[in-house]
């Protein structure tokens, strides 16, 4: 079944945290391929900007945008998710460039006009969408540019993706989120909505290559496992079928099939 942002229910919003497994986050879950980078870069100069990167995790975006000469600061709401995102950026030599707090993406608290890009990538569904619009709107100079991103693994494409689902949905049956497609239109006109002028969405698909123990690690971050649907046990429990699961069907490594979807906006210069 596949849902939209709109559709989640605010049980499911309340429960989930994605802090509870960061350091399952930031070492299995894949980031953004180098063609969004690339590709982001042809639109707006990453070099030399002043970034923030709402709901960043742990600095997965940030700390690309950091490496591709950036000056960032990411926030999130996760105490746990800022924290691996400052261990991530010492372990690459970033923090000169990259700082991050916890904060909310709805209410940053930042300065208005203080940057010039701004990123949210793998959160927009989870965020009300009028007020982080309206916070984007404020903290980005006349002339900036927000990008809202999603990088999806696509079930409907790949058998392993498949078969993960459905285990999930042995254990958590209310789980509203199988069958995801990566593809979020109603972002278009929520930009044009929130005062922005469209700039470009770009949509498109890439191969992501995982070991077994880094797609059990990517699985526990999901919001249908240990981000917000079974508890610690029941976690163990998932993660030992989805082992057996793996060794029984699939080689390793394995290859799985993701969407990125983009959409990026301009706050108007003439305001």
């Amino acid at each position: 079944m596949r849902v939209s942002a709109g559709e989640l229910s605010a049980n499911e919003l309340g429960d989930v945290d994605f802090g509870r497994y960061s350091e399952d986050y930031a070492e299995h879950r894949p980031g953004f391929p180098k063609s969004f980078y690339r590709r982001l870069d042809a639109i707006f100069p990453i070099k030399g900007s002043r970034a923030l990167d709402l709901a960043t995790g742990p600095g997965t975006i940030a700390l690309e945008l950091a490496a591709r000469g950036s000056s960032v600061v990411g926030i999130d709401i996760s105490a746990g998710q800022v924290a691996a995102a400052q261990r991530v950026a010492r372990k690459r030599n970033l923090s000169n460039r990259a700082r991050f707090e916890v904060a909310d993406a709805l209410s940053t608290g930042l300065e208005a006009g203080s940057f010039d890009l701004v990123t949210a990538g793998q959160c927009w569904h989870w965020l009300d969408s009028d007020a982080a619009m309206a916070e984007a709107h404020r903290v980005l100079q006349p002339g900036g540019v927000l990008a809202i991103a999603h990088y999806s693994y696509l079930a409907e494409h790949s058998p392993v993706a498949r078969d993960t689902e459905a285990l999930i949905l042995e254990r958590n049956p209310s789980w509203s989120m199988a069958g995801w497609s990566g593809l979020f239109p109603e972002s278009i006109d929520e930009v044009i909505r929130g005062g922005f002028e469209l700039v470009e969405q770009f949509c498109y698909q890439e191969m992501e290559d995982f070991s077994h123990a880094r797609w059990r690690g990517r699985i526990r971050t999901c919001n249908g496992v240990g981000s917000g649907g079974l508890s610690p046990s029941e976690v163990q429990r998932f993660d030992e079928d989805l082992r057996r699961l793996l060794l029984a069907k699939y080689p390793d490594p394995l290859q799985v099939e993701h969407r990125v979807w983009c959409v990026v906006a301009r706050r108007p210069l003439s305001e």
